[in-house]
């Protein structure tokens, strides 16, 4: 995995020696959103109602070389989001660094299974349980496509995360696409720091409006935690071109002394110009593998694009 990190590394460094931007444009677009969420019949609710804004900068040019340079920053309600800078070097495949944004290894790649709104496991309680996840904080990636073949690594260097542990983050990614029209399989491994290693494993399948996705995981706990085992399937369904709706279910196996802890959650969103409808209904039994520990969640909101 090293020699591969120093490798993409290296790709970058070079792709940015001896070349100037020209012709390059720099756009602005914006969001809003009003929604409407109620919890748990145990929780404080308090306003149901609330809003949000983003603002996104995107801009790209390309260079005497030929290599194509991207850039993306992002705002949530006036606070930093996330940003990207990428190099596109053709066949050779793309090179970036990524802040707070998944592009690369299994930051890109931890979750496949298809939703037209929220995933299963969201927004019903904190405990992200099972899902084979590092670092994304200033995250070095190379995503390359050959042949039937797509290639992902990340790297983060440090691990500033909360689970990182002063360590570096690493994973890469394999996607196969050329056993059958639709099909998807895939496989990825990394590091989350010294304290977790992690594996996963998916297959996804489109064919005509409908595309289902399976994949499972696993996080091994270096120490006395227990290691996590996560099961997720799920459908989702273009009714037309502007509905689709998902359902899905997400299972985590917490380890001896625990109960598994079980996600389950439908999706919809409608489409008009501008402006999309969506709905989202999560529940989750056995939170963090407690017994009796359930949590739930519903939203509907109105988003507008700008």
């Amino acid at each position: 995995m090293k020699n591969i990190t120093k490798l993409g590394l290296t790709a970058l460094a070079g792709s940015l020696v001896a070349s100037s931007a020209y012709a390059g444009a720099m756009s602005v677009s914006g969001s809003a959103k009003i929604t409407h969420a109620s919890n748990d019949e145990t929780e404080v609710q308090g306003n149901s109602f609330s809003n949000s804004k983003g603002i996104s900068f995107s801009g790209s040019g390309e260079l005497d070389n030929g290599y194509t340079v991207s850039t993306t920053y992002s705002m949530t309600n006036a606070a930093f989001s996330s940003s990207q800078v990428t190099i596109d070097m053709g066949d050779m495949g793309t090179v970036g660094l990524w802040n707070n944004a998944g592009g690369a290894g299994l930051t890109k790649y931890y979750d496949v299974v298809p939703t037209a709104g929220e995933q299963v496991w969201d927004d019903s309680d904190t405990d992200d349980n099972g899902l084979a996840l590092h670092d994304n904080d200033n995250m070095l990636g190379y995503n390359g496509t050959f042949g039937d073949l797509d290639i992902s690594l990340a790297y983060v260097n440090g691990g500033t995360g909360t689970n990182g542990g002063g360590s570096s983050d690493t994973s890469w990614v394999v996607q196969y696409n050329g056993l059958m029209d639709g099909l998807t399989l895939g496989v990825g491994m990394g590091e989350n720091g010294d304290t977790q290693d992690l594996q996963t494993i998916y297959a996804k399948y489109t064919q005509g409006s409908v595309t289902v996705g399976y994949q499972m995981s696993e996080v091994d706990n270096t120490g006395a935690t227990a290691d996590e085992e996560s099961t997720h399937i799920g459908a989702s369904i273009a009714v037309n071109e502007n509905l689709s709706i998902s359902a899905g279910r997400f299972e985590v196996d917490m380890g001896a002394g625990k109960v598994d802890e079980e996600s389950t959650g439908v999706s919809a969103s409608y489409t008009m110009g501008s402006t999309t409808i969506g709905f989202v209904a999560n529940s989750t039994d056995n939170v963090a593998g407690t017994a009796n520990s359930d949590d739930s969640y519903r939203e509907i909101a109105v988003s507008f694009a700008f």
